[in-house]
């Protein structure tokens, strides 16, 4: 009998794995795909020698991931890289806010009126990032807080939504800046806790970058999975798991998977029927001929440009696909360059580029020629420069990941007391009505990213157990 067989082997799945077998239990990963990758994968989508990432690309909570910088990945073959420039943010008037690394240049890009206020909202944390990032990523009830009066002064500033905390600035480029942060997980400017998204993603900003992996997302999950067979772990691709009857005998089972697919495995029923899934994205992946002709400069630096012409215009698109349930013609578009450090994705002197819209759960259209429109808006002779696109809308990304219910790349709508108090209202998010069975995907606190949390704290519990008599 096996200590722990893990269903998923997505990088919390993996992480999750990694984690039990370290402290010397025995453990089985069994994925249905044929590569292990979940969210975390790299793959030729468009034309030979140009390598995608069909879902997650820029890592910023990857690299201040605590579960992450306690194993020797590196040995295994993951380097981050980083651009002159974390993200940027363009303006039709071919000017840009930036997060840099450096406050100050962060701060200036805001304009004279809002320097001041950016860097008194963020210098109180930027020392103490390291034990903030382990304290905020940790709860619920894994661990102790290490420095409660910082993160109890994080949770003022960012418990509120994201449209109070940027009530401090005078113009909209901090805004704008600050509701595509929140962007990333799909959340409504006006949910709570939002501000605390856009706090996370600038001070990962300042502190560790917003770096892609050397040769693409893959090299991620294959990290974790080489450690882990180092460990002694093994790893079962191409085996679909549909009937808790299809794993071998175990102590403890944990879920890299959506609380649907949970529930009718392990026949919980009606169990996470509360749980609900949110807005989706139409996703395009690109290879092109030449870089992408931004014509703000510091977007041609930067690894992440958020696309939206104010904060007006990306509230508004996040409230189409996520409330009314219609797709933006204007869409909020969130766009990663990897070849822009790492010309190993791409021919010599060829790109891929990678871009998404929010569209609603579901949603069956083409958002194809909307997104383009808005990328020639900012980048004049885009179309120009693309030799070929992979398009995926819901139900194609559902289909390269089941966790992603109704093209849901956040595993679960990330607003209300769902962004953190996640798959049910529980101090014990872990857990299930089996004592042996638990969930570890980002339908799980800390929530969407490529960081390897979830499947760390539920690694706790796990743990917990089987040390039990």
């Amino acid at each position: 009998m096996l200590d722990a067989v893990v269903v998923g082997a997505g990088p919390n799945g993996l992480t999750a794995a990694v984690e039990l077998a370290r402290r010397g239990f025995s453990v089985a990963v069994f994925e249905a795909r044929g590569t292990v990758g979940g969210g975390a994968r790299t793959e030729e989508l468009t034309l030979p020698g140009f390598r995608h990432d069909p879902c997650s690309a820029a890592h910023p909570l990857g690299a201040a991931s605590p579960a992450f910088n306690a194993m020797p990945l590196e040995r295994y073959g993951l380097e981050w890289l980083h651009a002159d420039l974390p993200m940027a943010h363009p303006f039709p008037d071919g000017t840009a806010a930036v997060l840099a690394r450096s406050v100050a240049r962060t701060a200036a890009s805001f304009g004279p009126r809002d320097a001041g206020a950016y860097r008194r909202l963020v210098q109180p944390f930027l020392g103490r990032w390291d034990t903030l990032v382990r304290d905020f990523m940790s709860l619920p009830l894994t661990a102790l807080p290490r420095d409660p009066l910082t993160l109890a002064r994080f949770g003022l500033a960012g418990l509120p939504p994201s449209t109070w905390l940027t009530r401090r600035f005078a113009d909209d480029r901090a805004k704008a800046l600050f509701a595509g942060l929140v962007a990333h997980v799909i959340a409504p400017l006006t949910g709570v806790a939002t501000g605390a998204v856009g706090l996370v993603f600038a001070l990962a900003a300042h502190t560790g970058g917003w770096p892609v992996a050397r040769g693409g997302s893959q090299a991620v999950s294959d990290a974790l999975a080489a450690y882990l067979k180092d460990l002694g772990g093994t790893v079962h691709t191409d085996y679909e798991v549909k009937h808790f009857d299809d794993l071998p005998p175990a102590r403890a089972y944990v879920f890299d998977t959506s609380p649907a697919a949970l529930a009718r495995i392990a026949g919980f029923g009606r169990y996470y029927d509360g749980y609900r899934y949110g807005a989706s994205v139409f996703k395009i992946d690109y290879a092109l001929d030449g870089p992408v002709p931004w014509t703000a400069e510091e977007a041609r630096s930067a690894t992440t440009v958020q696309v939206g012409a104010s904060s007006a215009e990306i509230g508004t698109a996040l409230h189409l696909a996520s409330r009314a349930g219609r797709a933006p013609g204007t869409p909020f578009l969130i766009t990663v360059q990897p070849s822009v450090v790492d010309p190993s994705r791409a021919p010599d002197g060829k790109h891929v580029f990678w871009t998404y819209g929010h569209v609603p759960n579901g949603w069956s259209g083409d958002l194809t020629d909307a997104i383009e429109r808005q990328l020639e808006r900012f980048a004049p002779g885009f179309r120009d420069r693309v030799l070929a696109r992979a398009t995926a809308g819901p139900a194609e990304i559902m289909a390269r990941n089941a966790n992603y219910v109704g093209g849901d790349i956040a595993c679960g709508a990330a607003d209300g007391l769902q962004l953190m108090l996640r798959p049910r209202r529980s101090l014990f998010p872990y857990s299930t009505p089996h004592p042996a069975v638990f969930i570890c995907s980002s339908a799980t606190p800390p929530g969407p990213g490529v960081h390897g949390m979830s499947g760390h704290n539920a690694a706790k519990a796990v743990w917990r157990r089987l040390r039990r008599p």
